[in-house]
């Protein structure tokens, strides 16, 4: 399937976002692990939530996780605590994105896993059984899910658990996400050092859990306003909390250097209100930012500054070569057809230097199985008529009804 996009001139619209993933896959992990009798409220409705209802509801011997990156890290140490034979698997594509370093910890724990096919991929064959804890130590530059799912699963081990994170920490605002819901449902859990984190052997408690809606889903709406040439437009966006712990509303403070201002709703600040958006363009002649706490906005940024005619530098990107595709690659691949050559000097940044090349005359951008891809690109619209977007529909991912919010803000949306 291929969409033909025609963005509209005035965008004046109120896009009820979706609720956080990220808040979301955790809030359900940890309610399981504290008995699973109470559901969180205002649960996403994406794929990747999706599977793991399904996955602790049914509990197959068999879990196919599709390509739920979270799912896949989450439900290894989830299954490892938790009585029973599984099998987990996913697309091609998961079995290609490495997973040794969380097992490898889960082992050290007293966990059961093997490989059913290359070693320190998925598949994973693993057998549930009650665990020890104690002191382990993982690198802390890969991924913070590992870490993430580690943590979770602390309050259910016999010794509780001691985290070192050696080799610096990325995504540090996801661990901290973590380590609040964590405590949100009665775990002790803390800092003991700048790179050791203490959970107490102390059991869940099950509570009611209030979702917030998506941090990261906002930032395809602050690109549209960037890139929307009317002074008067004007987005709202529900549901959205000024004091989040979600690392991505750091989007609000970056937007603000191109002249985006947000402004909340009358509320306590740790409620989730609406937010409201306008545009105060103002020349900006580079921009630098390091992405390491906030690796999902890069894409956004991209396609945003390119198109504004920003030139940026952009480190901090090493998790985005193994995420639902090589990312760095794909983003310069398909700014090449825009006629913008990104560099990457070091693999883990990305750099233009305001210079643009012949693009291509009808560009058609490939979206590599990755949702943030897609809703990167479609805000390019409003500077690319008849922009083409291959595979759309791999925003059901984590927001799939983003092309129903496009339609809504005045897109035209047609299937080529």
């Amino acid at each position: 399937m291929q969409y033909i996009l025609k963005a509209p001139g005035l965008i004046n619209t109120t896009i009820a976002l979706p609720a956080s993933k990220s808040i979301s896959n955790r809030a359900l992990m940890i309610q399981a692990l504290a008995g699973g009798s109470i559901f969180p409220t205002n649960l996403s409705d994406c794929d990747d939530t999706r599977v793991i209802i399904d996955a602790l509801r049914d509990m197959p011997e068999v879990i196919d996780i599709k390509a739920a990156g979270t799912a896949m890290r989450f439900m290894t140490a989830y299954l490892a605590v938790t009585e029973g034979r599984h099998v987990l698997t996913g697309t091609e594509r998961m079995k290609h994105r490495p997973i040794g370093v969380l097992v490898d910890a889960l082992r050290q724990l007293g966990a059961h896993i093997d490989y059913v096919g290359e070693e320190g991929f998925p598949p994973l064959r693993i057998e549930g059984r009650p665990l020890e804890g104690g002191y382990v130590e993982v690198p802390g530059d890969i991924s913070s899910q590992f870490i993430s799912a580690l943590l979770m699963i602390g309050p259910v081990l016999k010794n509780g658990l001691e985290l070192k994170m050696r080799d610096g920490i990325i995504s540090r605002s996801y661990i901290d996400m973590t380590r609040f819901i964590m405590m949100s449902y009665g775990a002790e859990v803390d800092w003991t050092d700048i790179d050791t984190i203490r959970v107490e052997p102390k059991p869940y408690e099950e509570r009611a859990f209030l979702i917030e809606n998506d941090w990261s889903a906002s930032s395809y709406w602050y690109e549209m306003l960037l890139l929307n040439n009317q002074p008067d437009s004007e987005i709202r966006l529900t549901g959205l909390a000024d004091s989040s712990r979600q690392g991505d509303s750091s989007v609000r403070y970056i937007f603000s250097l191109l002249g985006i201002k947000t402004t909340f709703d009358e509320a306590d600040e740790f409620t989730p209100t609406t937010i409201t958006l306008k545009c105060n363009r103002r020349p900006l002649p580079k921009l630098e930012y390091n992405f390491v706490n906030s690796p999902d906005l890069a894409q956004t940024f991209v396609v945003g500054c390119a198109l504004r005619g920003i030139p940026f530098r952009f480190t901090g990107l090493a998790t985005l070569k193994i995420k639902e595709t090589d990312r760095i690659e794909a983003m310069k691949r398909e700014m090449r057809k825009l006629g913008y050559v990104i560099r990457s000097n070091d693999g883990n940044e990305l750099e233009w230097d305001g210079q643009r090349c012949l693009a291509d005359p009808e560009p058609v951008i490939d979206t590599y199985e990755d949702h943030r891809m897609a809703m990167a690109f479609a805000p390019a619209a409003l500077c690319l008529p008849h922009l083409r977007i291959n595979d759309p529909q791999v925003v059901s991912k984590s927001y799939p009804r983003f092309w129903e919010h496009l339609r809504q803000a005045g897109f035209q949306i047609e299937e080529g």
